[in-house]
């Protein structure tokens, strides 16, 4: 289990690690007008998109490994962990949005500043905090 549970932990640090510059990506892209940067800027986001997905989903399956296998989180007096879980859902759908924006600034349909993305890019901070707050302290 403790292999398991140093794996998930990892690849979660990973996808984070994707989507705390993804977002900074899009900043540099709002600043960029046409050019050669652009193209580049849009083929980093572009790889750096797939693989945090590929790492999103090693993560929940390594998670779910051991919510399901070994029961962490599991029974009564663990609403901590349905929390934990819905907040999860809510890293997924950042994710989704992000390949939403980048799909938008793909065809030159991006209408927000790059101060907006500044602002977008701390909402996965925020996100790791409450969860690894609720993991590590399970308050309820």
């Amino acid at each position: 289990m403790l292999w398991i549970k140093a794996l998930h932990i990892v690849f979660v640090a990973s996808w984070f690690a994707g989507l705390f510059y993804l977002p900074r990506i899009f900043v540099n892209l709002a600043e960029e007008g046409p050019g050669a940067a652009t193209e580049r800027l849009l083929k980093m986001a572009r790889k750096l998109y797939r693989f945090t997905g590929i790492l999103s989903v090693v993560a929940i399956i390594l998670g779910g490994i051991l919510y399901l296998y070994y029961g962490i989180g599991l029974g009564p007096g663990n609403a901590w962990m349905h929390a934990k879980l819905g907040l999860v859902i809510l890293v997924v759908g950042y994710q989704h949005a992000c390949g939403s924006l980048l799909k938008k600034f793909e065809h030159g349909k991006n209408q927000r500043s790059h101060v907006w993305y500044r602002y977008f890019n701390e909402v996965p901070v925020v996100l790791l905090l409450a969860i690894v707050c609720l993991v590590v302290v399970k308050p309820f």
